[in-house]
């Protein structure tokens, strides 16, 4: 059973950064495309970005796009969210997800992290 454990969140300014984590065990990293999902208070869960198995395939939602970018280290069976020019809309706790194909739609992602907070104050 695969297992998850993001870190990095935290409280940043607009206009800051942040870098999330995510360490995956209990399975194949390198077999499975890895996504982050979002939740903010009072929303349901948002797909952010997925990067194919071999990191040679990425794809973001457009509010993210060009100020996000997803990485994966195979040899470290980790995942990471590099998060550039924060606004407040993107406070929302941080999911990590695994998901055998390569989708980009939050039903897609099988297995899941306990999430790691990010608040972004104006």
């Amino acid at each position: 059973q695969v297992q998850l454990v993001e870190s990095g969140g935290g409280l940043v300014q607009a206009g800051g950064s942040l870098r999330l984590s995510c360490a995956v065990s209990g399975g194949t990293f390198s077999s499975y495309a890895m996504g982050w999902v979002r939740q903010a208070p009072g929303k349901e869960r948002d797909f952010v970005a997925v990067i194919s198995w071999s990191g040679g395939s990425t794809y973001y939602e457009k509010s993210v796009k060009g100020r996000f970018t997803i990485s994966r280290d195979n040899a470290k069976n980790t995942v990471y969210l590099q998060m550039n020019s924060l606004k407040p809309e993107d406070t929302a706790v941080y999911y990590c997800a695994a998901d055998p194909g390569y989708g980009t739609e939050v039903e897609d992602f099988g297995s899941w992290g306990q999430g790691t907070q990010v608040t972004v104050s104006s």
